[in-house]
């Protein structure tokens, strides 16, 4: 193995901007993760950015499996909530390659597994 190899990148440490939770979906520039572990307000953590996890979904989204997300950032009183890709983006909202629907999922359910690619995603400017 090369001598300067750290790590395989699945997990990068974050500065929690509010207290956070484990499994809450998190923003790190133009990278979605999920916390690890709970971590309050100010401190560090770290987030899984790739994988599968069950994440909360906008109940009225209609996403097909393999369909990029919009993570909507202002969703469920800021923790933040999937969208599907035709949604309108707002600012500080994250779009592209960051977030894959793992299965589909219709109107009224509330929660959908989510593949995290680890691959930046956009993050919109709300021009």
């Amino acid at each position: 193995m090369a001598k300067n190899f750290v790590q395989p990148g699945n997990v990068i440490p974050f500065t929690a901007g509010a207290d956070t939770v484990s499994g809450q979906v998190v923003v790190i520039g133009a990278l979605l993760g999920v916390s690890l572990t709970d971590v309050a307000s100010g401190a560090e953590g770290e987030a899984q950015i790739t994988g599968v996890f069950r994440v909360p979904k906008v109940s009225a989204a209609v996403i097909a499996a393999g369909e990029t997300l919009t993570f909507d950032i202002s969703a469920a009183d800021g923790v933040g909530e999937f969208d599907d890709n035709a949604a309108v983006a707002a600012a500080g909202d994250i779009t592209g390659a960051a977030a894959v629907a793992f299965e589909a999922a219709g109107a009224g359910v509330t929660s959908l597994l989510v593949r995290f690619t680890g691959v930046p995603g956009t993050v919109e400017t709300g021009a």
